[in-house]
């Protein structure tokens, strides 16, 4: 019992260490792919799609949008399931003739998204 115990919490201390820890060119590839056409490689809204929704694409390294990932966690991957603007990204690309195929979005893929964009968006400049 001891044994299957040891084993067990082993294996749950390696779950829970390899899941803190984000594989930074799966998050950098990701947004590279399907967030940098507005968003921009700086994540400052420079992506060439930036001034063509409206609204524009957002600086999401501004100290208002810093302050509110503080706060908020959550609010990177909750605008990627959630998408609280409805219907404007995939109106911009198909308006603009740009097709990014889907994605079966993974938890791995939203933490790795998160944790490559939490850490550009935390460089003082």
């Amino acid at each position: 019992m001891k044994i299957a115990s040891a084993v067990l919490l082993g294996t749950l201390l390696i779950t829970q260490t390899s899941v803190s820890f984000a594989d930074n060119s799966n998050g950098k590839n990701l947004y590279s792919q399907r967030c940098a056409v507005c968003h921009g490689a700086d994540i400052k809204g420079t992506g060439p799609l930036a001034h063509k929704s409206n609204p524009p694409t957002p600086d999401l390294t501004t100290s208002a949008f810093k302050k509110r990932l503080n706060e908020y966690p959550g609010v990177i991957v909750s605008s990627i399931i959630l998408r609280p603007n409805g219907n404007l990204i995939p109106k911009t690309l198909k308006e603009n003739g740009v097709k990014i195929p889907p994605h079966a979005w993974s938890v791995k893929d939203l933490r790795d998204l998160h944790e490559y964009m939490s850490g550009v968006i935390s460089i003082k400049r």
